[in-house]
């Protein structure tokens, strides 16, 4: 079963997304900011991880800078889906900088999610 960590301060989102990625068999860790998915990281392995970009503590920008810091050479390079309200406020650029694969808008469309979600982590199989 593929691994996944939801990063998303509103419970809403989080619950939501948790809910659909469920039923399609992933399993999940759900943290509230980017201080929380570097230590379950420290901890596990995940095959993916979702990002919200506005988040207390570290937000996603500086969270994708630091895991693909990592030395780890799996962890540095697991794939990253921002997922943002706020956008505008960044280019595409600003995302692959630091290292982040792709972004969702919000409000979420969940099918575009999935297929996200399944084509970034069904690369390895």
């Amino acid at each position: 079963m593929k691994k996944i960590i939801i990063a998303e301060d509103s419970s809403v989102i989080q619950n939501l997304t948790k809910k659909i990625l469920q039923i399609q068999n992933f399993s999940i860790i759900a943290v509230k900011n980017g201080q929380e998915v570097l230590d379950v990281l420290n901890k596990e392995d995940f095959d993916l991880i979702l990002m919200d970009i506005n988040m207390p503590k570290m937000d996603g920008m500086e969270c994708a800078k630091q895991i693909r810091n990592l030395t780890d050479p799996i962890k540095s390079k697991i794939p990253i889906l921002a997922i943002t309200g706020n956008a505008k406020n960044y280019s595409i650029n600003d995302f692959k900088e630091v290292g982040i694969n792709e972004y969702i808008p919000k409000p979420l469309n969940f099918d575009l999610l999935v297929d996200k979600v399944k084509l970034y982590t069904e690369q390895d199989d």
